[in-house]
């Protein structure tokens, strides 16, 4: 029988990286809605839009309802994908440099590398 701490070592890491993007996005959009909307409402609103899912995702992770996890980034990893699609093709969207911009680009590329990783993880333990 394997040890349940060792086979969700790199879960609790996935578990962590959506716990700080849940709490990073949500404060950020958070203060970007509230105090400088009219500069890109879009951006700001699929900022938002992304902590929500963070937080969904990171609660669905530490409650070990994978499934609801693995629909809720993949969610994520669409919405990145097309918006990134987006910004490239119609860059007047997002006029500003945003997280959403070019896949991520600005953040290492973090917003597309996150769910990837966790889909990843979900698939490699069996989840």
């Amino acid at each position: 029988m394997k040890d349940q701490r060792r086979e969700f070592g790199s879960g609790n890491l996935v578990v962590a990286l959506y716990a700080i993007f849940a709490l990073s996005a949500t404060v950020r959009a958070s203060y970007q809605i509230f105090r400088k909307f009219e500069e890109a409402p879009l951006a700001y609103s699929l900022s938002l839009i992304a902590g929500l899912v963070y937080i969904l995702a990171s609660i669905s992770l530490v409650r070990r309802n994978f499934e609801l996890a693995k629909w809720t980034i993949y969610f994520e990893l669409t919405g990145v994908i097309v918006v990134g699609f987006l910004s490239i093709v119609l860059p007047s969207i997002f006029a500003h440099p945003t997280v959403w911009s070019y896949f991520g680009i600005g953040y290492g590329f973090i917003p597309l590398l996150l769910p990837i990783f966790g889909l990843w993880w979900l698939r490699r333990a069996n989840r």
